[in-house]
This record gives structure tokens, C-alpha cells and sequence, in this order.
């Protein structure tokens, strides 16, 4: 894996600024993972695209994740902190990647419900189902699109919805990053996703600012152009902006 470069963290924000979601994330995997074909990325299962873009995080902003939500009970804000390093214990072992079929899938052991058989879904599944409105609907064609064999839609009851959702869960753990939360004000304790692609993107976006900043303080003051200026290490560059600011 690499890190992202000051330079590098500028070009990725500028791709990704008008990107949905789901290609940001892809386009995060492409740039810590630059020898990997990008087609491949898109069919890594979501367990195993969380564990990279936690990584990468914990490469360039450090392994504390921390943020803020609210009480849904009482509307209490709330804070909370995770370690990002801690979580890829949690990692699955790696699936094997295999093309069928004219795109990657994902070999190794199915899960069978109902006497058909299920891979575990990615972000090719999700862009797929990504405009529909109604959860049931998408879960179905999440489900159908992730069917080894081919054949009929079958008829689904929500048993069968949650059976398959909770046997996906348990085979890839990091597909959901899943927070506890106790809250101090009502005693109210539930639980929240995190989005790991959502969560690395904004602090993308903040440092890609930040820089933006540095570039143009620096520039006005003493002329230098932007590769020169994003060359400088950071304490470098934090001390020129001290004496400017100063």
C-alpha cells in the first residue's frame, strides 16, 4: 500500500470532487494500490475494501478514527473514538479473486440458502442497485446479482433476506463497521455504521483544503509555485506559515 503524497492527496480530491460515493472509494483503493488494474478493485469484496481504505487512513491520518452523532432518543450529541488498527483485526482472510463469466468474481466458499448460492457482494453489487429507493427491492437485487448460478428470480421472504444478510455478515466482517453506543443523558444504547469510504473522503477533502490554503499563503508571500511549496516537509511548512502569519 502506499500513502498518499501531498500532491497526491490534491489529484485524487480534484478526480473525485463529482464522483459518487462508490467511485471515490475505488479511486482511493487505485491510488494506495496503483499496480492493481482498477476493474479488479471494483469486484474486492466490501470486507476486504473497508480493511484497505482503513489502512490507508491509518496510513495518512493516523489510526484514531473519532467523530460525533446523536442521540436518536433524546438528541444528545455524542462523541466517539476508534482505533482504526484494532478494526483489521477483525479482517476476514482475504478471497481469492477469479474471472467467470467476463468479470471478477469472488472464488472460495458459497453461501447456500434455499439450494442457491451466493458470493459475497462488492462495490460492482452496490453500484448496481445504487438507484433504488425501496430497501427491500434493493436488498433482493443485491441478492440476485450476487447468485453464483445462474437461473429464475425466486421468491424471497424477509427470513430469507436477514438469514443471507447476517451469513454475508459473518463471512466478511468489515463489509459493516458497526460503532456501540451508550448514551451518558437517557441510558439509551444502540448501534451506528460507520462509513469508512464517506469518513476517508472528508478527511481528504479537509487536508486537500488545507494545502490549498498553505499553497496560496506561501505563494503570495515569497512566490513559489505549488510542486515547490507541496515539496516542503510539513514542519517546514508549517514553520514558513508561522513567520508569514507572524
Amino acid at each position: 500500500m502506499e500513502a498518499l503524497s501531498n500532491a497526491g492527496c490534491l489529484e485524487l480530491w480534484e478526480r473525485g470532487f463529482r464522483l459518487h460515493p462508490l467511485d471515490r472509494g475505488l479511486l482511493a483503493l487505485g491510488a494506495a494500490f496503483p499496480e492493481t488494474p482498477y476493474e479488479s478493485l471494483a469486484d474486492w469484496p466490501l470486507g476486504r475494501r473497508n480493511s484497505a481504505l482503513t489502512e490507508l487512513h491509518c496510513a495518512c491520518f493516523g489510526r484514531n478514527l473519532q467523530g460525533q452523532v446523536s442521540c436518536p432518543q433524546c438528541g444528545e450529541k455524542l462523541e466517539f473514538q476508534m482505533d482504526g488498527q484494532a478494526l483489521l483485526k477483525h479482517e476476514a482472510a482475504p478471497q481469492p479473486l477469479s474471472p467467470q463469466g467476463g468479470e471478477g468474481r469472488v472464488a472460495g466458499a458459497p453461501i447456500v440458502v434455499k439450494g442457491r448460492s451466493f458470493r459475497l457482494p462488492t462495490s460492482r453489487d452496490l453500484a448496481r442497485v445504487a438507484r433504488e429507493t425501496e430497501p427491500r427491492l434493493a436488498a433482493i437485487k443485491l441478492l440476485e446479482n450476487c447468485r453464483v448460478e445462474a437461473g429464475d428470480s425466486a421468491e424471497w421472504s424477509d427470513e430469507d433476506l436477514e438469514e443471507i444478510g447476517e451469513r454475508m455478515a459473518a463471512g466478511d466482517p468489515m463489509a459493516e463497521i458497526r460503532i456501540a453506543l451508550d448514551c451518558a443523558k437517557c441510558g439509551h444504547q444502540w448501534g451506528e455504521s460507520l462509513d469508512i469510504v464517506a469518513y476517508l473522503w472528508l478527511e481528504i477533502e479537509a487536508r486537500a483544503k488545507r494545502l490549498l490554503m498553505d499553497v496560496h499563503t506561501l505563494a503570495m508571500a515569497y512566490g513559489w509555485t505549488e510542486n515547490e511549496i507541496l515539496s516542503l516537509s510539513e514542519p517546514r511548512r508549517r514553520l514558513y506559515l508561522g513567520m508569514v502569519r507572524a
